[in-house]
């Protein structure tokens, strides 16, 4: 038996061989739809750490440069300052409206994915900087909040799947949530 590795090619595929002491063992990669996510990953990280600093140090000089070094550093303090008061007024709105949506039984996503860019927005003008302030203050906006919330609740509502109640299932039946792909078996 030999132990080697061997590439095939087909379009859209790239299927990988391992022979090892005669057994084989095989690997396949979707490799035309992952590389493409990973690319696309990998330019959004390098545009969040890369350019978006570098743009903010720029904005950050010229500022400076501008208006002076004091009242720019008393510019990003304040900014700070507010936007963390501003984090913790919105983010204990947003807590007391999911308490409210839990209490009367609906399920609380839209106020959720607030709760989480509530949380961003809060990290964002805590950070220095004229770009991430202006994001951070926009993402306190209820209005604008909403907004994106519904624009990323339907860009995500493709990827999650809903596993609903049998028809015959009584709630609160342990069997009342099976899936009908449901392959584990409860001993």
């Amino acid at each position: 038996a030999t132990q080697g590795l061997q590439f095939a090619q087909k379009p859209g595929k790239r299927k990988m061989q391992i022979k090892n002491a005669g057994k084989n063992a095989y690997l396949s990669c979707l490799y035309s739809r992952d590389a493409q996510n990973v690319g696309s990953m990998f330019s959004r990280l390098l545009f969040l750490f890369i350019f978006i600093p570098i743009a903010e140090l720029y904005l950050l000089i010229m500022v400076g440069a501008r208006i002076g070094f004091l009242p720019t550093l008393g510019l990003v303090v304040f900014t700070g300052i507010l936007g963390a008061s501003l984090a913790r007024q919105q983010g204990l709105s947003t807590l007391a409206k999911i308490q409210s949506e839990l209490q009367s039984g609906r399920p609380p996503t839209d106020k959720l994915i607030e709760g989480a860019m509530i949380v961003v927005g809060g990290i964002v003008l805590i950070t220095p900087g004229i770009l991430t302030d202006l994001f951070g203050f926009a993402l306190m906006v209820p209005k604008f909040r909403k907004r994106l919330a519904g624009s990323l609740k339907k860009s995500f509502g493709g990827n999650f799947s809903t596993i609903r109640p049998n028809s015959g299932g009584k709630p609160g039946d342990k069997d009342s949530f099976k899936n009908s792909r449901d392959d584990v078996i409860d001993v």
